[in-house]
């Protein structure tokens, strides 16, 4: 089994940096700090300034959309279009949201569609939500894709287009559906891995061209790449910090991990800041959101 050592990307720390997304078009590295509500993004595959913004409120996840160098945001109370500096409100989300809830992971499949999870935004409610689709195939419909999810996370799709993968860290596993490009469905839920107990539990993902997972680790200081064949580990990546929550490839040839940490709560040197790592593996190009 292959172990590889992260390094540290930048000294800043987040308290709940997550949603790392590579635009190829545009070389540009993104991610988003929950808890502040900011987004940030950075040009020239890391090395240009890094631009942040504002919303004002929790974001689950910025998602780079169609246009090059415009988002979909996913926030508390919608879906928001954020281009050229601005942002716009493209989808109320209070009809499909708990005043409690908020939005988490969201990440695009091949064809476009929006997929995005709901999750509790406080300490008092139970873990809840739902993993949603907007379908700009189906004139902007949203829709329940997997019910009663506890904390949605990680997403994925197989090179052939035929599965998908999802990280719920508090139903312990990353899951795997049947996968039907032409409508968005998903189904066959099964179980592909559960985390070893007492080392952290599953959190943000990625998949690489040979489709095996790469999945961070909420407590657990790493990442692990999972075989999507039978879900057993073939390589693990150290990160100094606790609570890794996502990952992403990124440069010419994808061959380069970018990770978020959260730091919130916490004191370790590195928590909460973002790292990178080289490894023996190529990622694929980011699918981007329809509208």
């Amino acid at each position: 089994m292959k172990e590889y050592i992260a390094q540290v990307f930048s000294d800043e720390k987040y308290l709940l940096g997550e949603s790392p997304f590579y635009d190829h078009r545009t070389k540009t590295l993104s991610w988003v700090d929950i808890t502040k509500g900011m987004f940030y993004a950075v040009g020239e595959d890391g090395k240009g300034p890094v631009k942040a913004y504002d919303f004002k409120q929790a974001i689950g996840a910025a998602v780079p959309a169609e246009k090059a160098g415009s988002y979909v945001i996913a926030a508390s109370d919608g879906l928001y279009l954020f281009e050229n500096g601005s942002s716009r409100l493209i989808k109320n989300l209070s009809d499909y949201y708990e005043s409690y809830q908020r939005s988490n992971d969201a990440k695009a499949d091949p064809a476009g569609r929006l997929f995005f999870g709901s999750s509790v935004d406080d300490d008092i409610h139970e873990a809840s939500g739902n993993l949603f689709c907007l379908d700009p195939l189906a004139g902007g419909k949203i829709s329940v894709r997997q019910a009663d999810t506890k904390i949605s996370n990680g997403m994925a799709w197989s090179r052939d287009r035929k599965k998908f993968y999802f990280s719920d860290t508090l139903q312990y596993a990353v899951f795997e559906y049947d996968y039907d490009l032409a409508t968005g469905e998903i189904s066959n839920q099964k179980v592909l891995f559960r985390p070893e107990e007492g080392k952290g539990n599953t959190d943000g993902m990625c998949i690489d061209a040979d489709d095996n997972l790469w999945v961070a680790f909420w407590g657990g200081s790493r990442l692990e790449q999972r075989s999507t064949k039978d879900g057993s580990l073939l390589a693990t990546v150290k990160v100094d910090a606790k609570n890794v929550t996502s990952c992403c490839f990124f440069g010419d040839d994808l061959s380069t991990l970018f990770i978020t940490s959260s730091g919130n709560g916490l004191n370790g040197k590195h928590d909460g800041c973002l790292f990178t790592c080289k490894v023996d593996a190529k990622g694929v190009k980011t699918d981007f959101a329809r509208l």
